[in-house]
């Protein structure tokens, strides 16, 4: 027989009264309710899975209090383990709190609780997307789009040495990090991360077949 909600309630309810919580279901809007003592009381928001309905719901039942969970049936595989992961990064920025139950054997973990959260800005990930911003000519890729085929600096910069070549010929590399002005023309021709460019003779770089065929369909890639 497959899953229910109701089947959560049970081995919540246990695990919150384990806390010395009194716990009441179906109490208002609310799927279940704890109180302890005169504190605050704590709200649970059950579903057997993540949506964007009860990320809504926990989020409205905080104008009733702060202690707000969700609890959700645990799956298995790692599709489940990355959404978890994904959902507590959520919660802690909207300051929820997140329960997984294991219905085979009732187990309750909770995996964040909620409160104010101040993440910290990550400075490299900063410089890089910044780095990135500043190296990309144009504009050229469309919002939205996938990782496939996307235009980025380096591969604009990549190009822009396929032109090159495809202009004069087999060179040097210094000669084509002089004329391009891209420092790293050298390295990226020896890398060739796109299968463009091959290596003539020490030093020396020329283009390969597909190198020209990615010359020919550039169209507007390293336009303003």
């Amino acid at each position: 027989m497959s899953a229910r909600e109701t089947d959560l309630y049970p081995p919540v309810k246990a695990f919150l009264e384990g806390q010395g919580y009194v716990v009441k279901s179906e109490v208002g809007a609310a799927d279940v309710v704890a109180v302890r003592g005169g504190e605050p009381p704590v709200i649970v928001e059950l579903k057997l899975s993540f949506s964007l309905t009860l990320v809504h719901q926990c989020v409205a039942r905080m104008a009733v209090t702060d202690d707000v969970y969700m609890a959700v049936a645990r799956g298995k595989g790692k599709r489940f383990h990355k959404s978890v992961k994904d959902m507590t990064r959520l919660c802690r920025r909207l300051g929820l709190g997140l329960m997984t139950v294991r219905l085979s054997d009732d187990l309750v973990q909770v995996h964040c609780d909620p409160g104010p959260y101040a993440p910290r800005k990550n400075t490299r990930k900063q410089g890089q997307l910044l780095k990135e911003f500043a190296g990309r000519v144009g504009d050229p890729n469309d919002g939205g789009q996938t990782r496939v085929g996307l235009i980025t600096a380096y591969r604009q910069d990549a190009l822009k040495l396929a032109m090159y070549l495809f202009e004069v010929g087999a060179c040097k590399g210094a000669d084509v990090a002089r004329e391009t002005g891209i420092a790293r023309a050298t390295t990226m021709m020896r890398d060739d991360h796109y299968g463009w460019f091959e290596k003539v003779e020490k030093g020396v770089y020329g283009l390969t077949p597909k190198g020209a065929e990615a010359v020919s369909a550039s169209g507007d890639i390293l336009g303003g």
